[in-house]
């Protein structure tokens, strides 16, 4: 186990963290043993019960969280022709094709958070997949981010998009709001992906679904949710 500071070590007295609360004292707990001065991130980590190894058992997806993230996104677009000039009418950051690729690959140039493409523009794209996909940034037709309404994906992006994918060890990771957010918002924030990865349960998973649920900021301990006691 990591070596903890005097500031997390304290804020672990604070509750009892092998104990499982309800969505509500959760936030509620979380927001009183966060202990970093600026506005963190709000962070869900589950683990599921599915073996990723099998591709029938991959979850992954998107959802739109209803109060956004709380983080302006920055969102490039590879297009060409009227798609460039749809995507900057829709609030894209950067927009091109070889040129932005090119800029990637040989300057290590990263300054974005979202990536979509049309699908004329994957193969220049697919290049990129060594750099992007580690990142959790390449496009993929399954959450949308592969698509000719380019206006749409980058409109949706800039509202609060968030893609999901489970890992190798079978957990989710996705940032859902910020410790300043009212606690209502972030409750619904993090219900709203649930629901996602509820719905996103492969059919070959087997047991229960939902292993272990947990909350927590960029810095601060986890607090363990009751997944049970999620009446959808």
């Amino acid at each position: 186990m990591a070596k903890r500071g005097k500031k997390y070590l304290e804020a672990l007295k604070k509750y009892d963290y092998l104990k499982e609360y309800d969505l509500d004292k959760a936030i509620s707990i979380l927001k009183e043993i966060a202990f970093a001065k600026y506005d963190e991130t709000v962070e869900v980590h589950m683990r599921l019960g599915v073996d990723p190894k099998h591709s029938d058992q991959v979850v992954r997806g998107s959802v739109s969280l209803p109060n956004g993230t709380g983080k302006s996104v920055k969102v490039l677009v590879f297009a060409k022709g009227e798609k460039l000039s749809e995507a900057e009418n829709a609030g894209a950051d950067y927009v091109g094709g070889e040129d932005l690729a090119e800029k990637i690959t040989k300057e290590g140039w990263l300054d974005f958070d979202k990536v979509i493409a049309t699908p004329d523009m994957m193969g220049i794209v697919g290049k990129l997949g060594k750099v992007l996909g580690p990142r959790g940034l390449m496009p993929n037709p399954k959450v949308g981010t592969v698509t000719f309404d380019v206006a749409d994906a980058v409109k949706r992006a800039k509202a609060g998009e968030i893609e999901f994918r489970v890992d190798k060890t079978a957990n989710i990771h996705a940032g859902v709001g910020k410790k300043s957010f009212e606690d209502e918002k972030l409750k619904e924030n993090i219900l709203a992906l649930y629901d996602a990865i509820i719905k996103a349960k492969p059919a070959a998973s087997k047991g229960r679904y939902i292993k272990s649920f947990y909350i927590a900021t960029s810095h601060s301990p986890s607090v363990k949710i009751d997944a049970q006691s999620i009446q959808r």
